[in-house]
């Protein structure tokens, strides 16, 4: 769980933010995809990955992401396209209370596979138990 600050070349005309692989974000990109028009009261995610490692960016607006490793949870704000969540495999999570607007960009570390999800926060556990 870390939160990673993307470098800001500022701009009068315009602000820009970079990700690079191996220098901010710290694996190959392989995946990218975003999340947005989530309906009040609605939450994304809900799952982990066994393989899939992932950066998530609030691009526009904000939400909350809740991250769950088996014996610590804890929640963050995303609200600045400069900062980015690394979100490691092996971790549950959640995004919710979107503001209208919002859009989360997610850059991840593997195609889709859905081997590799786990979807259920019960078999999440039990498969966090087995594998230590």
């Amino acid at each position: 769980m870390l939160l990673i600050n993307l470098p800001r070349i500022l701009d009068p005309r315009g602000n820009l933010t970079v990700a690079q692989a191996q220098e901010q974000v710290p694996f190959d990109i392989r995946r990218v995809y975003w999340v947005y028009d989530v309906p009040a009261g609605e939450s994304r995610g809900g799952h982990a990955h066994k393989r899939c490692r992932e950066l998530i960016v609030a691009v526009s607006g904000s939400f909350h992401v809740t991250l769950d490793n088996g014996t610590e949870r804890k929640t963050f704000l995303l609200n600045h396209p400069y900062q980015g969540l690394l979100v490691e495999t092996d971790t549950w999570r959640t995004l919710d209370d979107f503001s209208s607007g919002a859009v989360g960009l997610v850059l991840a570390s593997e195609p889709f596979d859905e081997e590799d999800y786990i979807r259920n926060y019960a078999d999440f556990f039990t498969y966090i138990r087995c594998s230590k």
